[in-house]
């Protein structure tokens, strides 16, 4: 159960994770426990019963977007339980006069600060993207190619909206078989390779896999604009036209190196299981004589 449980302090949070929307919903009742700092789970039930009972007088969409499903509880067995995303959790914080609530209501005051003046000045938020990648690490080889892969997505996408594509759904789906024509895998099997789920896939990918992705929609969308290519119809027919260049580029130079372009490597930290398996230095096993 460890993969459901998410720690925040000494607070074991239960969460479960939905394959269909890729999202990640956290019990409202363990997150209620944390802020009003309350040990005993019925009284935290109780304090969600009226704190939700008054959100539905105020028309509040908090509760609305609340789900029920089935979580593990302490004595192993599955009940439904009132559960939400991330999203929601962040606006229920809001309602919650709680301590432990301030450093989190600080801090979307902060992000809501910055998205206003990325909306003044979009070169910030690029600025503030690179700036991020370069703290996890990445070369400025990595963050360049992110960069322009991100500028070719940003023109398919504009060029989608312009010709009867405008639903994110529809745009996930287009997505998925250009990504899946290059590369031979879903988006979804890609980033299960990877070990990944909410993740941003191309905040995981190798220079070779962010270079053919970019390939593949650059393709698309000059294919798609030779023809005038308008709706979901046309544009699936342009996307596996552009995934195709990419493929054949591909597997050419797969069959030059002898190496796969599509990996399972990723950027993510390493495991408790990985650090506690990875050798130990010579300088710290070595015997003092």
């Amino acid at each position: 159960m460890e993969k459901n449980l998410a720690i925040f302090e000494n607070y074991k949070i239960r969460r479960i994770f939905d394959e269909k929307t890729e999202t990640w919903y956290f019990s409202v009742i363990d997150i209620i426990q944390i802020l009003v700092e309350q040990p005993n789970f019925q009284a935290a039930r109780n304090y969600w019963k009226v704190l939700k009972n008054r959100l539905n007088k105020e028309g509040s969409e908090s509760v609305t977007n609340c789900n029920r499903l089935k979580i593990e509880a302490a004595d192993g067995k599955k009940y439904l339980t009132d559960v939400a995303s991330a999203e929601t959790l962040l606006r229920l914080i809001q309602s919650v006069p709680s301590p432990k609530a301030e450093p989190i209501k600080l801090w979307l005051a902060k992000v809501g600060h910055e998205r206003i003046k990325d909306m003044a000045d979009p070169s910030l938020s690029i600025d503030r993207a690179r700036e991020y990648w370069r703290e996890k690490g990445r070369s400025e080889k990595w963050i360049q190619q992110r960069m322009m892969g991100q500028e070719t997505r940003n023109k398919l996408t504009d060029y989608w909206k312009e010709h009867g594509v405008e639903k994110n759904d529809e745009f996930a789906i287009l997505t998925n078989i250009i990504h899946k024509e290059w590369s031979g895998i879903s988006v979804k099997e890609h980033k299960s390779m990877k070990g990944i789920k909410t993740q941003n896939l191309r905040d995981h990918m190798n220079e070779a896999e962010l270079i053919f992705t970019a390939l593949a929609e650059l393709s698309t969308r000059q294919i798609a604009a030779s023809v005038d290519a308008t709706g979901m119809e046309e544009n699936k027919e342009a996307g596996k036209s552009g995934g195709a260049i990419a493929k054949k580029a591909r597997l050419e130079l797969e069959h030059k190196t002898g190496k796969k372009v599509v990996s399972g490597e990723n950027f993510l930290p390493p495991t408790r299981d990985q650090l506690k398996s990875a050798p130990k230095s010579k300088s710290k096993n070595k015997k003092k004589k």
